[in-house]
């Protein structure tokens, strides 16, 4: 089974398709006429503006007099009553319940008594519902799933899924596979992350409750790379991922602060990826770690030399063969003749070339040999360059020049 998805690497977005779920049929009660639908800390761009401004349009959520939403702002157990009982019409299922610490003349009377006689909000030992209690994100989501009677198929395999699946309270475990398996659940910034202990802010608590009316067909799919898309990951069904062709793949090289080659030779050279490259459901592609194999060679017609790379070692220990490519590199340093040799391999790594090179020039005889990339023998080579009282060497800034862009698609097994 291949399937494509949006792939990231740090923060940038690599070129890829996404999975798009089909179409539910769209929320039809009319917006009110009031609803503030934007807000001046609530840019376009921000993860969940699109959650935000639909619940606005229907007045499930609000503002503030300032023209703010705050998002970042922690949701009590109180607020998150309100919320539902504006979100979803459903009959009582159960009777009401008197709280110790909910008299009736408290600004959330009413909803925290919808909220439990129609099965979302439960209280704790003693008849205490703490009104004023920040609510964890797992509490919204146990409060969705079990209010609208989901049931998950498969619980433990479903909260799998999940990289921090053990921090998942045992009350809170089913209810929150059934909320993954009907796509209620959003996590900013990694969806692979629950955290579920974490207080849930009003852009959480808005991005699980509009999820939740799609999941009830109460509101149209709204396409973020952060609602979990959860998908079987059982052994028995493996998934092949396409990494696009002109896709960036971030290295580094640890082992010196330049590489010097002549503008003839080509050198052996590994490099190490510097970020994990994801897809947009957080399944690590390419971990950080992973190491690039091949070789820098001579590019005659520019004068230059550029990394070419043969192989991707994953730190799984797989191996892929990779058409890859960096910038061509034509930076150039003059080595002259009475020039200190201790100056020029100063953290940095020669070619066997640029290492003969810098023997003849400056008559040093003892460049040392874990400063040599490798490839032919410097006794063999420093002939080429006796008598030169200059040569220009390509100058290679391993943390710039050797960046690489995949010239052909490349195909990643995830296991």
């Amino acid at each position: 089974m291949l399937m494509h998805k949006k792939i990231y690497s740090g923060c940038a977005a690599f070129m890829a398709v996404g999975i798009t779920a089909g179409t539910i049929a769209p929320f039809i009660a009319p917006a009110p006429s009031f609803a503030q639908t934007t807000f001046n800390d609530v840019q376009p761009n921000y993860w969940a503006a699109e959650f935000i401004q639909e619940l606005s349009q229907r007045g499930i959520i609000a503002g503030f007099p300032d023209g703010s939403f705050r998002p970042q702002q922690a949701v009590t157990r109180a607020q998150f009553a309100a919320m539902l009982r504006k979100a979803f019409q459903k009959s009582p299922e159960r009777q009401g319940i008197s709280f110790v610490d909910v008299s009736r003349s408290y600004w959330g009377y009413s909803a925290i008594q919808e909220a439990y006689t129609t099965g979302f909000l439960t209280g704790y030992p003693g008849s205490v519902f703490r009104p004023n209690e920040n609510i964890p994100r797992q509490q919204v989501l146990v409060a969705l799933a079990n209010g609208l009677d989901y049931i998950a198929d498969n619980p433990e395999d479903t909260l799998q899924y999940y990289n921090d699946s053990s921090l998942i309270a045992g009350y809170a475990r089913a209810p929150i596979a059934a909320a993954t398996e009907k796509q209620i659940v959003v996590n900013y910034p990694n969806v692979r992350f629950l955290n579920p202990t974490t207080t849930a802010t009003r852009a959480d608590v808005a991005a699980f409750i509009y999820q939740a009316l799609v999941s009830n067909n109460q509101a149209s799919v709204i396409d973020s790379p952060y609602v979990v898309a959860f998908r079987d990951t059982s052994p028995s069904q493996p998934l092949a991922v396409i990494i696009p062709e002109g896709t960036s793949i971030p290295v580094k090289y640890d082992k010196a602060k330049k590489i010097l080659v002549t503008k003839d030779e080509t050198a052996p050279l590994t490099l190490t990826v510097s970020q994990n490259v994801i897809t947009d459901q957080g399944d690590v592609l390419i971990p950080a770690g992973s190491q690039v194999v091949g070789e820098l060679k001579p590019v005659k017609n520019q004068d230059g030399s550029q990394f070419v790379a043969d192989k991707l070692v994953l730190t799984t220990g797989q191996e892929y063969k990779i058409n890859a490519t960096s910038e061509v590199i034509t930076n150039t340093e003059t080595i002259r003749k009475g020039t200190s040799t201790r100056a020029v391999v100063k953290n940095a790594a020669l070619g066997a070339g640029a290492a003969a090179a810098v023997s003849a020039v400056t008559g040093d005889r003892a460049i040392a040999t874990e400063e040599v990339l490798g490839g032919a023998g410097i006794g063999a080579l420093v002939g080429l360059f006796f008598g030169k009282k200059k040569v220009d060497l390509i100058a290679i800034d391993p943390n710039t020049d050797l960046q690489m862009t995949i010239g052909q698609n490349l195909q990643i097994s995830l296991r």
